[in-house]
């Protein structure tokens, strides 16, 4: 099949990772597949160096939904399949499916954020929506009416596997650059700095969780709401144990080097974050959020608390941080959830027989 995978622009979040980690998939499948952004840049257009990239913008104009050309290059190029990562390709999705009626557009919902009215009407055009939960698929037939028949639930998968034999011991190296010592308790967070995110309920719940024992947050990311979070680290009095490590290309070390994952997010179709890093041994605590719940077995991997409940999330954060064998416990089967569950190969697989179907159904 020839493939094309739109995107806005290929920047660090977790949409972004999902693309090019299918079009690595779809390609050793043996399938000729393009990426297609519309601005240039972002900081893992470089992970595309050995795959075909197209970008509509000549130079990046700042404008996410500015697709020049892009009805105009697709009817040459003629691809078999279109999927659309993202708000903004998903857009366009619906125009596309209108100008190539012979190819199957496939459009997918992977945020919790409210869709703009293009994307709405577009779901009613494209042959498909690839939801990445449950939650997420019962919001498209309930709330935006779209046959069931056309939805399908594809999980996001590990882009940051672990080795598949062995687990390596805890990564001191890493911690000990940032003050962390051997007793003390690593909470780890990787995600863009955004208001939705919610990175400032994780500073305010750990600022609550007292001296003993002794504690770091690790937020790793960039964003527009990294000065807020950096501001009331210091006004609660803790900017001395809350890191901010930016952007990491490969947050694995990380995920080695901590104890708990945390998560406030407020919009959240699907986390990668948790998935990456219950598989590397790390029990999670989150808000529910979306698909929040779906990546977590709530008492058994980590634990799944009402939105806002800061009282519980510190609850549940503590017994992680005081009980080294609940710790323990929760971690392995953390790890042994999240890579059965998140297997690359399965998600790839499942696109691919869903393209397949999709074509002999025309």
């Amino acid at each position: 099949m020839k493939i094309w995978i739109v995107q806005d622009r290929l920047r660090s979040g977790g949409t972004e990772r999902q693309t090019v980690l299918l079009a690595r998939a779809f390609t050793d499948a043996g399938h000729a597949t393009t990426v297609v952004t519309f601005r240039p840049g972002g900081v893992l257009a470089t992970t595309l160096a050995t795959l075909p990239h197209r970008a509509l913008q000549p130079f990046d104009t700042g404008l996410n939904w500015f697709a020049p050309g892009l009805v105009r290059y697709a009817r040459p190029a003629s691809p078999d399949v279109v999927l659309c990562m993202g708000r903004m390709a998903n857009c366009h999705a619906g125009r596309l499916a209108r100008a190539l009626p012979s190819t199957i557009v496939v459009g997918t919902l992977r945020t919790g954020k409210p869709l703009p009215g293009p994307f709405r009407r577009s779901l009613h055009h494209v042959a498909h929506v690839v939801a990445n939960s449950a939650e997420s698929a019962d919001l498209l037939t309930r709330a935006h009416g779209v046959p069931a028949e056309r939805v399908s639930v594809i999980h996001n998968a590990l882009v940051f596997p672990p080795a598949p034999a062995g687990d390596p011991k805890r990564d001191e190296a890493v911690r000990s650059r940032q003050g962390a010592g051997p007793g003390t308790r690593v909470l780890l967070c990787v995600g863009m700095l955004r208001p939705e995110k919610n990175q400032r309920a994780l500073i305010e719940i750990a600022a609550g969780l007292g001296e003993t024992p002794p504690w770091q947050l690790w937020l790793a990311g960039e964003g527009s709401a990294r000065a807020g979070c950096e501001a009331l680290a210091d006004r609660l009095g803790v900017a001395d144990r809350v890191r901010f490590l930016g952007f990491q290309a490969d947050p694995t070390p990380l995920y080695r080097a901590a104890d708990v994952a945390v998560l406030a997010s407020r919009a959240e179709s699907l986390s990668n974050f948790l998935i990456e890093a219950q598989a590397h041994g790390l029990p999670a605590v989150a808000y529910a959020a979306g698909g929040v719940a779906e990546c977590i077995q709530d008492g058994v991997t980590g634990r799944v608390v009402p939105p806002g409940d800061t009282g519980t999330f510190r609850a549940a954060l503590r017994g992680y941080l005081e009980s080294d064998a609940l710790r323990a416990d929760a971690g392995q089967e953390a790890r042994r959830f999240a890579r059965a569950a998140f297997d690359p190969r399965r998600q790839a697989q499942a696109y691919l027989a869903l393209f397949a179907r999709l074509r002999r159904q025309r």
